[in-house]
């Protein structure tokens, strides 16, 4: 055998060992928007164009970014990290941005202490043709047509709301509170309230109350979830979770019935019965909340980080 091949053979099965496999991660993508305020930024190069919005980024080099609405949910994730030597969870920044926003994304990083290490600038191109490649679990972005085609490629994907982070304070466990139905399951419970109202949605619900629910955008988000915190005692798990539905309590049984059906756990559950649910997720410390409704989410957004599932766009 020549040196030469010798030498392939060697970097061949180098590049093998020293390969990152993402498959046994719980991997977030987000938007640089998302995780940092760069409304500034953008109306330069909505108004002034390209080569201005450059020259902005590079001027502003040394001045970090201030931290966007999901800011602290990736903060806390991140954290969990700390405490183990391999790592749970893989947040990877995929941007429409391009690379001299990177620069400063970069330094920003460094600021805020924030161990991101994998990055994609696609220069105004969509991004979701990519989430497969990175093999994403969620994706968070400003940008409803991103979220759009992602959610109708199968992977769980919600538009981050504009929300006001006057403080961070790093968490070693994340809190993630959801609604039920078109977000955890699917929205055929919904269409019933819709057509024939309470009373014929709490007569369906007791009628179906041994079938399962169909599957929502999320299920295989909270199911990857729930599979973390199977490695873990129950008080000990890292990352906590909550069910809150403006469902009744009466309807319950179908809901908690197709969870464990699952095998997918839920810490806490809060059947609101039409109660607004700001309040209750306040008072849960959720680091980020899941709906598909503007009317839950106006009132949350307020007060805790809030992102929207677009549902079958």
């Amino acid at each position: 055998m020549s040196n030469c091949h010798i030498f392939l053979l060697y970097f061949l099965k180098k590049s093998t060992r020293m390969a990152y496999n993402l498959q046994d991660k719980l991997v977030i993508a987000i938007s640089s928007r998302a995780l940092f305020s760069l409304e500034e930024e953008n109306r330069i190069f909505d108004d002034e164009g390209l080569e201005a919005y450059y020259h902005y980024q590079l001027a502003h080099l040394e001045t970090p970014l201030s931290r966007g609405s999901a800011f602290r949910f990736v903060q806390n994730l991140l954290a969990i990290n700390k405490q183990f030597d391999n790592k749970l969870i893989e947040v990877i920044i995929l941007s429409r941005n391009n690379a001299a926003t990177g620069l400063r994304i970069g330094r920003s990083l460094e600021h805020y202490d924030l161990n991101i290490e994998r990055t994609g600038w696609t220069a105004g191109t969509p991004v979701a043709r990519y989430l497969e490649a990175f093999k994403v679990d969620l994706f968070l972005s400003v940008y409803t047509p991103d979220v759009e085609e992602a959610v109708n490629s199968g992977v769980a994907a919600a538009t981050i709301l504009p929300h006001t982070v006057l403080s961070s304070v790093e968490s070693n466990m994340v809190k993630i509170a959801f609604d039920g139905d078109a977000v955890i399951f699917g929205d055929e419970s919904e269409k019933v309230y819709q057509k024939e109202g309470l009373e014929g949605f709490i007569a369906h619900e007791r009628l179906n109350a041994q079938n399962p629910l169909s599957k929502g955008p999320f299920f295989k988000f909270l199911k990857i979830i729930s599979e973390i915190q199977d490695k873990f005692p129950m008080e000990a798990s890292p990352i906590r979770t909550a069910l809150v539905t403006a469902r009744n309590f009466s309807t319950h049984e179908r809901v908690l019935a197709t969870l464990e059906g699952w095998g997918v756990r839920v810490d806490e559950a809060f059947f609101q019965g039409g109660v607004q649910k700001y309040e209750v997720i306040k008072a849960f410390g959720a680091d980020i909340f899941f709906d598909d409704q503007d009317v839950h989410l106006e009132a949350t957004a307020a007060e805790t980080p809030s992102a929207k599932v677009p549902y079958k766009i």
